[in-house]
């Protein structure tokens, strides 16, 4: 789309909230943000006035924009938020491999209240966390068995009474199911627990200290070690509680290093006035204002994490608007705090420093992780000739032994980086035999055919589609990409014996120093479809009689069957065995070992 074309659309944006979208000249969604009054925050973009690298990076990059009208600001907040999880585009922070970390949850709904271990958190009890190292959560619930005696199971308590289990006949609970204890006894009990799990150790460790003496005298040893590390872990615990703090407060920390181009953000948290733990992430610095990307990288962080009650931080951004949008999101009011003095202030410098070191320190794996993703990427465009840059890269394997349980992957990697969450895998439906070039044909066949159809939107078009394979999987996938109209996308073949690369513009495979960033990032790939395939297959194989799969196997009659079944255990363990393991088996001797062993290895 051409300037003038810009300056049209720029004239025609609406006086409203909402959110813009900026494409490249491909149409890929290249970043997203929200705009208070979209008329003049799009503008900016296109004036002549100095920017940062980043934006002016992006800006050359634009060949078109498009918009969403939203109601209010927060819903435009929302919807942002929501549009860069879905095109992860490349010029907005992203938090990737978000890593959600366990609860406990106190089922204070129901009747007789169970104590459970959970990564979600939703509005349906009291939940005590997150629990981020250092302290295993299974631990506290363990505390709560042995001194409070609230039950973790799930059975439901009913009418009639139900025969008490051994955590009844071991000390560990009151068996309400079986009618043993009154509602008011269990009620205390569950408040008990309530107040150890926020933070009130005391009592705890009292009573494990008494039940672990008097193990101790008994010479039940290994009851008395269990307690005593029991009680060394609420020693651990009563050590990170900020005592200039008071025991309810939750807090989280945050705090953001940058040098202009790559970025790191690192998180306290606090819960009940104890140290929890910490986090640093290192996201790619994003196009927008410091204040701008941190707010976007929250709202992302919050999507799966539960608010604390009161967010502490120094950088500053629209705090209305991102305090409307908790509100909505955790359905209660939070707080937002920028402290000058006292403990929160202590507690956002050790955030600061923790950025800080971990920038300085992270720098070099920062670029080496560069070199092997998007720099290898652009690398790749150059040396194989693509049509474009390949952000999305497909990667297709086929995996069989002898044509039995045939099956194929699609791995997909997106800026050199494995992206699993649009892994997918195929079985082979119409193929007879080991034909590895007819089930590429077919994987591909059904893959390329949901482009231009409503299933695009969940598969989208590749740049790249690279086959484990040489030129006569190559030939035999062009042929598919001939018949369905797509000269759009590059293709390529990486051969493992020699690690050469086949394409559609020289009959000579293109061939890369072995330490080049761009064929690690094709082998990278490769292995990963490779891998991914393997497993399916194996999952699939494991299902079948071990009988069938072993008497595909010359010399492998059925007494020689049973011994190596009584031997290993399973499908999977005879499948991963040593030459030297399977010779051991009874009736197996070194070469027919060698005959098993090469069947598998065919995988």
């Amino acid at each position: 789309m051409g300037e003038s074309v810009i300056r049209e659309k720029l004239k025609l944006l609406p006086d409203s909230p909402g959110v813009y979208i900026m494409l490249d000249e491909e149409g890929a969604v290249i970043y997203v943000g929200k705009a208070r009054i979209l008329k003049n925050r799009v503008r900016q973009y296109f004036h002549t006035s100095e920017k940062p690298v980043k934006v002016q990076a992006m800006v050359e990059n634009i060949a078109d924009f498009s918009y969403i009208v939203t109601p209010s600001e927060v819903d435009a907040l929302a919807l942002e938020n929501t549009l860069i999880k879905k095109y992860k585009p490349k010029y907005n922070i992203l938090l990737k491999d978000d890593k959600t970390y366990p609860y406990i949850k106190v089922h204070t709904r129901e009747e007789f209240p169970r104590i459970s271990i959970t990564r979600k958190v939703k509005k349906d009890g009291r939940y005590f966390g997150p629990f981020m190292g250092g302290v295993n959560c299974k631990d506290l619930v363990d505390v709560c068995a042995k001194v409070y005696n609230v039950r973790v199971c799930g059975v439901s308590v009913a009418e009639k009474p139900k025969k008490p289990c051994l955590e009844y006949h071991l000390g560990r609970c009151l068996a309400p199911c079986a009618h043993l204890c009154t509602r008011e006894e269990y009620a205390h009990r569950v408040e008990k627990a309530l107040s150890f799990l926020s933070g009130n150790y005391e009592e705890a460790e009292a009573v494990l200290q008494e039940k672990m003496t008097a193990f101790a005298e008994e010479e039940q040893f290994e009851l008395a070690l269990d307690l005593r590390n029991k009680i060394d872990m609420l020693s651990k615990l009563k050590l990170r509680r900020i005592t200039s703090m008071p025991r309810d407060l939750d807090l989280d920390v945050w705090a953001y290093a940058s040098n202009g181009l790559y970025a790191t953000i690192s998180l306290l948290v606090v819960r009940r006035g104890v140290m929890q733990g910490s986090r640093v992430f290192t996201p790619e610095e994003g196009a927008g204002e410091r204040g701008e990307t941190l707010m976007s990288f929250l709202t992302q962080y919050y999507q799966s994490h539960e608010f604390p009650h009161e967010i502490v931080l120094e950088e500053e951004f629209d705090d209305a608007l991102f305090l409307e949008y908790a509100k909505t999101q955790a359905g209660r009011k939070v707080e937002l705090t920028r402290p000058k003095l006292g403990a929160k202030k202590e507690l956002l410098d050790m955030a600061k420093g923790n950025a800080s070191e971990y920038l300085d320190k992270a720098i070099s794996s920062i670029e080496h992780k560069n070199d092997m993703t998007v720099r290898a990427c652009e690398r790749l465009q150059g040396l194989l000739h693509l049509k474009r840059y390949p952000r999305r890269m497909e990667c297709y394997d086929i995996s069989d032994i002898s044509g039995v349980d045939k099956v194929g992957s699609m791995v997909v990697f997106t800026d050199g980086e494995a992206d699993k969450y649009e892994y997918r895998r195929f079985r082979i439906k119409t193929v007879e035999g080991a034909n590895d070039f007819a089930s590429l044909q077919e994987v591909l066949s059904r893959r390329l055919k949901k482009l231009g159809t409503d299933e695009e939107e969940r598969f989208p078009r590749p740049q790249l589609v690279v086959i484990d394979g040489g030129k006569g999987q190559l030939s035999a996938v062009k042929e598919i990409f001939d018949t369905l109209g797509c000269s759009d996308i590059d293709l390529v073949a990486l051969a493992k014996q020699h690690e050469e690369i086949y394409t559609l513009f020289s009959d000579e495979p293109v061939v890369l120093d072995r330490r080049d960033y761009a064929l690690k990032t094709l082998q990278r790939i490769r292995d990963e479809a490779h891998r991914f395939a393997v497993t399916y297959f194996r999952n699939l194989h494991s299902k079948r009689n071990l009988s069938s799969v072993l008497e595909e196997i010359e010399g492998v009659g059925k007494k020689k069957r049973l011994a190596l079944m009584e031997k290993f255990g399973t499908i999977d363990k005879i499948m991963h065995a040593s030459e030297k393991e399977l010779s051991e088996v009874e009736g197996i001797g070194e070469e027919l070992a060698k005959r098993i062993h090469a069947h598998f290895e065919k995988l």
